[in-house]
């Protein structure tokens, strides 16, 4: 396909990279550095105004997908407008533009097809809702639903002197229902089997039907009954949006803005919501507002290194919990490296998107974990697919890619060898990404 991408920053980037080896990909920015960097790829790539008509029409011959990713919402806005006015086939190209401005957008992922935008990504707004999952499976650093909510993923970490350390993976004892898809062990992923020994800071990726899955959350030390105490750190798009997501569940919710009009505007907004002017970095107000007893302290403002100084200071301080927003994708696993418990960024949402156009059709989603080192694949199977009609022993997967979940007519199952998938099928897949291209193959 040819993809053209408008911005080339760290969302239009990893868009970028995810694409240029099977796509014919080409990118506008209008910054040097940024097409300096783009450049490292083979792509080709364009210096000026993506929402200019002239490069439009110049570029736009024979593209299937047009994404604006751009630091502007009314760019990204008009540059999927106009490619829709130029292009004769208005249904042969796709557009995707990223928008973070409320005014315009009111959930994460919404449909403009009216005004020529095919698919509107609020990554902001995404982020928060990732944030408030994770929130609401407190032992878990990371969760997302799959087939209408039939299938639930979560991934935990593995506390040293937890009773699984050293013991093979089979002791496990999951429900039927239930099955690891994958161990992350520093920079390795295992697809593990029932011999695999687990270790200490083991990230375990389980994905299960979620009826079956408070089991799990025992296992690792969720405690029931208790209202969770929690602290937010930032009050822009990501921490507003993620308050009024969590603030009527059962949380002890407070937040800390250094703007005092902004924190006026929050308080008013939520009224429930313990609002503090400040600066998160400030040691003193964090002791003074016990942040000690806090058991999630959630940093989402504009900055990286701010995000990761409130959340190391508030490890030291004795916070259980520490969740820091990183927009700089290269930050993602430094954040954790340090003692950062999750580190969660906003543009992956939009990546997502991109991806799920670009992979056809039968992709009903896409979940990246572990910053970019796997993915969770969801698809419909159609008659055509080569994973249809014979059990799944016969079927030449991948090495690097596993059937994790198979929902059949509203049933989840855990398949095993002697399973058949059938057209319709909804099947969750857990994929490394060098075995996309082969997966994708077995669904076509």
């Amino acid at each position: 396909m040819k993809i053209v991408i408008i911005g080339a920053g760290e969302v239009g980037y990893h868009i970028a990279k995810a694409l240029y080896q099977t796509n014919d990909v080409v990118v506008i920015d209008q910054s040097e550095e940024a097409c300096e960097r783009a450049d490292e790829l083979d792509v080709h790539v364009l210096h000026g105004n993506g929402a200019n008509v002239s490069i439009l029409q110049d570029v736009l011959e024979g593209a299937g997908l047009l994404v604006a990713v751009t630091g502007s919402d009314e760019v990204n806005i008009v540059a999927c407008m106009a490619s829709k006015l130029i292009v004769k086939d208005k249904d042969r190209l796709k557009t995707v533009a990223r928008v973070s401005n409320p005014d315009y957008i009111d959930k994460p992922v919404a449909k403009r097809s009216q005004i020529g935008i095919d698919i509107m990504v609020c990554p902001e707004l995404s982020l928060a809702s990732e944030v408030a999952r994770i929130l609401a499976i407190p032992s878990a650093i990371d969760a997302d639903y799959f087939a209408d909510g039939k299938v639930e993923m979560m991934e935990f970490v593995v506390p040293d002197d937890h009773y699984l350390v050293d013991k093979p993976m089979q002791e496990l004892h999951l429900a039927n229902c239930c099955i690891v898809s994958a161990l992350f062990r520093d920079s390795e992923v295992i697809i593990p089997h029932g011999k695999d020994i687990i270790k200490g800071n083991d990230h375990i990726v389980v994905i299960g039907k979620p009826a079956s899955m408070k089991e799990v959350r025992d296992m690792f030390g969720e405690k029931v009954g208790k209202r969770s105490k929690v602290m937010i750190i930032g009050g822009g798009i990501v921490g507003f949006y993620l308050a009024k997501l969590v603030a009527k569940s059962e949380f002890d919710l407070k937040i800390i803005e250094s703007d005092k009009e902004r924190s006026a505007v929050i308080a008013e907004e939520l009224p429930d919501v313990l609002v503090l002017n400040g600066d998160g970095t400030d040691i003193h107000l964090l002791k003074e507002e016990g942040v000690s007893e806090m058991d999630v302290v959630i940093s989402v403002t504009n900055s990286d290194e701010k995000n990761l100084l409130c959340s190391l200071l508030a490890k030291q301080l004795g916070v259980k919990k520490v969740i820091a927003r990183s927009d700089r994708s290269d930050y993602v696993s430094l954040f954790e490296m340090v003692g950062v418990d999750s580190a969660v960024s906003p543009r992956q949402a939009t990546v997502n998107e991109v991806l799920k156009l670009t992979f056809g059709q039968g992709i009903e989603s896409i979940t990246t974990i572990e910053g970019e080192k796997a993915e969770i694949i969801e698809y419909t199977t159609s008659k055509k697919s080569k994973i249809v009609g014979k059990p799944l022993k016969n079927v030449k997967f991948p090495a690097g890619a596993i059937v994790s979940m198979v929902v059949h007519k509203g049933n989840t199952v855990v398949p095993r060898g002697e399973y058949v998938i059938e057209e319709g099928d909804r099947v969750v897949v857990f994929s490394l990404q060098s075995a996309n291209a082969e997966v994708e193959k077995l669904f076509k």
